[in-house]
């Protein structure tokens, strides 16, 4: 069958009226965007979803322009440079904001209704059509395809600008070929961009590798009259056309079967997973004629076999026997079939996708053929009356499309939409419990759904990660650790798993030494795990004779990450408990200081270095003014503050003032009401309020010898001498070898009469204790030989 070539002129209609034909097509073209951007408009602010996590927000190669050609191997983009390009475009001109990237999903989308309207256009003016025949068929196809609210999903969902980009690549390999037939004068320049086009497309989606065939297809329909004919004509064409199979071959290798996802080595049989195919295409059929409910994840589950699936099997087996009759007998209806076909082969056949049975955004470009059938059969039954029932079609499908689009206003929405229609999709009540988990006050929804995915799927390693995440946020520590342990049955590799229980252990009592083990086998996984090296160094501080190796933990967490402002902090903390070392743990501080000069911890921290080294008081108090400035609500630095006032002349009052601050804000903190005591012992008068802060301070933490002592030396002084004895006997009680409660107890035993050689024996195990203690040999030597 031969056919003439299209008309050469600049609309591509008849000869002799080329302006009168043009603005019909320019006008239709014009509605076409506009419908396109009325009914994704309001998509601009939907956020990223799903696989746009890793593909965008987490993948390096989009930051550089000189990286975006090596995509990451196993994302959505991977072994999909052109695509990944295009991201990265996007980036380079807004950051991650996220309208830029569905702007450009939306003008991909428009233009690749463009290239449908051309092509159906020149394809009818081919077959010898009149121009306003053809430009109103072509338009209302156009306009149809691009309205239909199956294509949301690929213009919605940013990553899945992989099958829009790919669709308007194809389109534009057939357009090019459509043009070099009807343009013999610049046929090779047209056919040039048909290759061009071609290869693109194979560096944007593995779906291009059947445009090869599709313009082997058309040229035998519609153009050459048989494929023999076809390559003859036009070989080297065909030759280039087949060349970007290798490239899309090299392409596909370069993903390792996209981490396992993908392939026949995917896990799942080719067997199944094509006989689930067939009523997955007669489901996407009836999306065709009847797009509701639309699902955004079928998930990944495979249905076994079942008598209801019989009839979709037999009916997509019916098409492809009328498509191959239809080639034979009715030539360009058999193309439209053949087109769905190939389109619709890679993914939904026998090429096994493990994480995809089903995929909406599939029918992209396979509702072309089935949308230009359908006008086709409109304009054979209505005549000219069908053009105004396509516009009819497409209001409603605009609408459709815009309600449909009100999913995507949130990942949280989307993914209760996807419960809705799929509840025992296990990734969806996983997704959805994620995003719950993020959202303030919604752990127990969380919770709920984390174990829903779970009861579907009990294998579902990344719900019992997330579940055991949500479990630690609600306090309930030893289910968690029991989540991250089944995690870990399932995969002992996760890394943060290792690590998630590892923190949970260091809670429990006896834990601390398999917290260790568990943070070490984390960072054998994973030796990068800054955070991991820290909570190590952490755990090996509170491990007796380990401060050494947990310094070099935090030494190394700091390496990995130079702003990891905790581990300076610790490593401070650290350095500060080793002889020799405080200057190191000053300059450390500062470090701290300078990352987050806002931290009132920071400045408290600090000033105990500081108040450590020799001089340096007054430095140390002005750090504690900034903590408290800093945080007005943190008792801590109140209390550091009174305490160092206690030390600084005529300050008592101000001590005073900033340890009742203290108590305020945490009336059982048993430190501050012994110093508030402390504080109004040297207050004339205020002996007995005192006693009353020294007794407060002991209920609230008995044992505690400091408050004895001080207590022991308040009653004393107030002539309560068998008191203040009792007081000393519990300070010596926790703390034998303490030479100031010793001198102190001393003292009071020389107030009464009868006890001096009690006290000499006081002072002489003070000096035993420290030799070199002035005050006990003083009073010794005051009290006379033998204590008389």
């Amino acid at each position: 069958m031969t056919k003439g070539p299209a008309s050469t002129d600049g609309g591509g209609g008849p000869a002799g009226a080329p302006g009168a034909a043009r603005w019909p097509v320019v006008l239709g073209a014009a509605v076409i965007a506009a419908a396109v951007l009325a009914a994704y408009g309001g998509t601009l602010s939907a956020p990223f979803v799903f696989d746009d996590i890793p593909s965008i927000t987490e993948n390096p190669t989009i930051r550089h322009l000189a990286s975006a050609l090596r995509p990451p191997a196993e994302s959505t983009v991977g072994g999909r440079p052109l695509l990944n390009l295009t991201l990265a475009a996007d980036y380079a001109a807004a950051g991650l904001a996220v309208r830029a990237y569905h702007a450009t999903n939306i003008a991909i989308h428009a233009l690749a209704a463009l290239a449908l309207f051309g092509l159906v256009r020149r394809t009818l003016l081919g077959l010898g059509q009149a121009s306003a025949a053809a430009t109103a068929a072509a338009f209302s196809a156009a306009l149809i395809w691009a309205l239909h609210p199956l294509q949301t999903e690929s213009v919605t969902y940013v990553v899945q600008r992989a099958e829009s980009l790919m669709g308007l690549l194809y389109l534009l390999t057939l357009y090019c070929f459509a043009r070099s037939v009807g343009a013999p004068g610049g046929a090779r320049l047209w056919q040039a961009a048909c290759a061009c086009a071609c290869l693109a497309g194979m560096a944007a989606k593995e779906v291009m590798v059947s445009a090869p065939l599709a313009v082997l297809l058309y040229d035998a329909v519609f153009a050459a009259g048989s494929v023999r004919a076809a390559l003859r004509a036009r070989a080297p064409l065909y030759c280039a056309l087949a060349a970007s199979w290798c490239a899309l071959a090299l392409l596909v290798l370069s993903t390792h079967g996209r981490g396992g996802t993908a392939g026949f080595g995917s896990g799942v049989s080719w067997w199944r997973y094509g006989l689930a195919q067939g009523p997955a295409v007669a489901h996407y059929l009836r999306l065709c004629f009847w797009p509701h409910p639309l699902v955004f994840d079928y998930g990944r589950t495979l249905a076994p076999p079942a008598p209801g699936d019989i009839p979709g099997a037999l009916a997509v087996a019916c098409l492809l026997g009328a498509t191959a009759w239809a080639l034979v007998r009715r030539p360009a209806l058999g193309f439209l079939g053949a087109c769905f076909f190939l389109v619709l082969a890679p993914s939904s056949s026998v090429v096994p996708v493990a994480t995809e049975t089903m995929a909406e955004h599939r029918m992209y470009l396979a509702l072309a053929p089935v949308v230009v059938l359908a006008v086709a059969a409109a304009r054979r039954w209505l005549g000219r009356a069908s053009l105004a029932a396509c516009l009819a079609v497409s209001a409603v499908l605009l609408a459709a499309t815009w309600e449909r689009n009100l999913a995507y206003r949130s990942a949280e929405g989307l993914w209760r939409d996807v419960v809705a229609r799929r509840p025992g999709n296990d990734r969806a009540q996983f997704n959805l419990g994620c995003e719950l988990r993020r959202a303030p006050g919604r752990l127990d929804e969380a919770v709920a759904h984390f174990r829903e995915a779970l009861r579907i799927n009990p294998y579902y390693i990344e719900a019992h990660y997330n579940l055991g995440k949500a479990l630690d946020a609600l306090g309930k520590t030893p289910e968690a650790a029991a989540q991250y342990e089944q995690a870990l049955m399932l995969n002992p590799t996760q890394a943060d798993a290792h690590f998630c229980l590892a923190r949970d252990l260091e809670s429990t009592q006896g834990g601390l030494a398999r917290a260790v083990d568990e943070y070490r086998e984390a960072l054998r996984l994973k030796p990068d795990f800054a955070e991991a090296h820290l909570s190590l160094g952490v755990a090996l501080a509170r491990t007796p004779g380990r401060l050494a190796d947990a310094i070099a933990q935090y030494e190394e967490a700091i390496r990995l990450d130079p702003g990891l402002f905790v581990a300076r902090l610790d490593l401070a903390g650290a350095l500060q408990s080793v002889p020799g070392r405080l200057g190191d743990s000053i300059a450390e501080y500062r470090e701290a200081l300078r990352l987050r000069p806002d931290s009132a911890e920071a400045h408290l921290r600090f000033a105990a270095a500081l108040q450590a080294a020799p001089g340096r008081a007054a430095e140390a108090l002005g750090e504690l003014e900034e903590a408290v400035r800093l945080g007005p609500g943190l008792a801590e630095a109140h209390y550091g503050l009174g305490s160092a006032l206690l030390s600084a002349p005529g300050r008592l009052s101000d001590a005073v003032a900033q340890l009742q601050e203290a108590l305020r804000l945490r009336p059982d903190y048993a430190e501050a009401h012994c110093n508030l005591g402390m504080a109004l012992a040297r207050i004339p008068g205020r002996l007995q309020d005192a006693v009353a802060q020294y007794g407060e301070a002991l209920r609230l933490r008995p044992g505690y010898a400091q408050a004895h002592c001080n207590l022991g030396n308040a009653l004393s002084a107030l002539g309560r001498s068998d008191e203040a004895v009792a007081q000393f006997s519990e300070a010596l009680a926790s703390q034998p070898d303490d030479a100031v409660v010793h001198i102190d107890f001393a003292i009071a035993l020389l107030r009464i009469p009868g006890r001096t050689a009690e006290a000499a024996a006081h002072l002489n195990e003070a000096l035993r204790l420290e030799p070199g203690n002035a005050t006990a040999r003083q009073i010794l030597e005051g009290i006379g030989p033998g204590g008389n």
